[in-house]
């Protein structure tokens, strides 16, 4: 097959990669460079949308008070920052309100709804919530307040009261809109700014006045997109792919503040937005102030800026001490639930703002969806669960069921993570249930998690140049995994473990070329040991995603190890 520019089909391993990724052979141009003008949909497809941004429009033009209310992680958190943005580009100002994880909970609360309203909103909308608050959103409506709900979290047949109720899983969607919904919050609050301005372009609002810069609201989305673990194909990987440009013009002044914090010195990547930038803002919600998130993606003020973005650094220390005690607590319990399909654990003491992060780490380790739950974490004495999922389990729709089952007192999510809210003496009817609806499931999605290789080379063929033909393949991330390469054989020169049970290698091949490899948190592990304890006689091969080590003054190849394997 021609590719235009002489290169056979089979000698491109861009191509190969896009194909192998499920892009059609024909729709592989489109995908080489993901432009929002390839892949961005009318939002006029969404249910809804024309009504929001018609009423968001009118509330601008007529200057009313309006809140942008969200939620504490960085989804909402990028979410409520882009509509604040965007009104202040259009020349008006939003308030905005982040509940307190610990002692509001997930979702708008009916009190806050109310009291926004008596304090003087006329509008409220709720970003990355409300797709289930039946009973606050109920309460708005009798206190005279209109609410538009932006989300993207798994919908019930019957829907909340509300002005406007945007979100591509809605299940009374068509299917072109439907093929949206691994849109995260933010990609969907990104859809109704560009509704917004078109509506308010239709009437005239710009005669006299410049439009709003959308594309600079691209880094907010890809960070929204790229922490919440949205699937990174279709329109996701177009936003994020033009959200890491924007990014690294530093446009942003918080965002610019919250880049220095994470000691990056180059333009960030898809896994410093997961690792480095995202749990910086997460750790706001988690254990300090659920609004510093919002106010340092919103400042204009540089000092302001620095002095947040330092604050969240430290507060993301604090966080990563509770979650290693949560997390050894919630592992003793792993053993006396081997043969449950889905792990879930609870403790006393537990700090509910880190136990999805503890249900994400168990899950990768076990191969198993798992929910933490931290007892009393209300006042009624409720546990407060957060889960995280594996590729083919439906973890959202299995806690909604539960929750109109009546063994849950609130819950819901989508796919990956779910959050929920339950009586302490419902836990054991709640594993059962989920061992019965799940199981089968389960079993299949384990079986099929077959590590799949994209390409094997020799040592010598593990280079940077070769880094930067798969790099353009990307971004990568959830539902776009990066190319896992198999290098070998070689053999061992060192191996030692440093930092926190990461395993650091130096290998060698048959044909003289040496490189480094880390396998993380691996030490304790099968793999971990035989790669410890592998002789200098005994040939391996390793598989893993390769990565350019550039703390160095010259740029390296280095192989992040999944698996490895004797080769004899």
């Amino acid at each position: 097959m021609d590719l235009g520019n002489g290169a056979s089909l089979n000698h491109d391993i861009v191509a190969q990669l896009l194909l192998s990724r499920g892009v059609a052979p024909d729709d592989l141009d489109r995908h080489r460079n993901p432009s929002l003008r390839a892949f961005l949909p009318d939002p006029s497809l969404f249910r809804d949308m024309d009504r929001a941004a018609e009423r968001l429009a009118e509330a601008v033009v007529r200057r009313e008070a309006l809140t942008i209310y969200g939620d504490y992680d960085v989804d909402g958190a990028t979410s409520a920052a882009l509509l604040i943005r965007l009104i202040r580009a259009l020349g008006h100002e939003a308030g905005y309100y982040i509940p307190d994880r610990l002692l509001e909970g997930y979702g708008p609360s009916g009190e806050a709804l109310v009291r926004l309203a008596e304090q003087g909103s006329s509008l409220i909308v709720t970003v990355d919530c409300g797709a289930m608050a039946f009973e606050a959103l109920e309460m708005a409506r009798t206190a005279g307040v209109d609410v538009i709900v932006v989300d993207h979290h798994k919908c019930a047949a019957e829907l909340p009261k509300a002005l406007a109720l945007v979100n591509p899983n809605r299940l009374d969607e068509a299917d072109d809109a439907a093929a949206h919904g691994h849109l995260a919050a933010v990609g969907v609050a990104f859809l109704l700014a560009v509704a917004t301005v078109r509506t308010l372009r239709g009437q005239g609002y710009f005669k006299d006045r410049p439009e709003p810069d959308l594309f600079a609201l691209l880094d907010l989305v890809a960070l929204g997109t790229v922490a919440d673990v949205a699937a990174l194909h279709g329109l996701n990987r177009a936003l994020v792919a033009q959200g890491l440009k924007v990014m690294a013009r530093r446009d942003g002044i918080g965002m610019s503040a919250l880049i220095d914090a994470s000691r990056l010195s180059r333009a960030p990547t898809c896994s410093d937005l997961g690792f480095a930038l995202g749990p910086r803002i997460n750790a706001g919600g988690r254990v300090g102030e659920s609004t510093l998130g919002v106010r340092l993606l919103t400042t204009e003020d540089p000092d302001e800026a620095r002095t947040i973005a330092a604050q969240l650094s430290a507060l993301n220390e604090e966080r990563r001490a509770i979650e290693a005690m949560v997390q050894e607590a919630a592992e003793a319990q792993i053993e006396a639930q081997h043969n449950r399909a889905v792990l879930t654990l609870s403790g006393r003491g537990w700090h509910p703002g880190v136990i999805g992060i503890v249900a994400g780490r168990i899950k990768e380790k076990t191969g198993k969806p798992t929910l933490v739950i931290a007892l009393d974490a209300d006042e009624a004495g409720n546990g407060k669960g957060s889960g995280r999922s594996i590729a083919g389990v439906d973890l959202g729709a299995a806690i909604i069921a539960a929750r109109e089952a009546g063994l849950l007192v609130a819950g819901g999510g989508h796919a990956m993570a779910a959050g929920l809210t339950i009586a302490p003496d419902r836990l054991h009817a709640l594993g059962e249930w989920l061992d019965e609806r799940l199981g089968a499931t389960v079993t299949a999605a384990m079986a099929n998690q077959a590590m799949l290789l994209d390409l094997a080379v020799a040592p010598g063929g593990l280079t940077p140049a070769l880094i930067e033909d798969l790099e353009s393949a990307g971004p990568y991330g959830m539902g776009w995994p990066g190319p896992r390469v198999a290098v070998g054989p070689v053999r061992m020169v060192k191996a030692d473990v440093v930092g926190t049970d990461h395993v650091r290698l130096i290998v060698r091949g048959d044909d003289g070329a040496s490189f480094k490899a880390i396998a993380f948190r691996a030490a304790s592990s099968e793999m971990g040991q035989a790669l410890l304890h592998a002789t200098h006689h005994r040939r391996l091969w390793l598989a893993g995603r390769a990565k350019i080590d550039d703390w160095s003054s010259r740029p390296a190849a280095e192989l992040h190890v999944d698996d490895a394997a004797f080769a004899d």
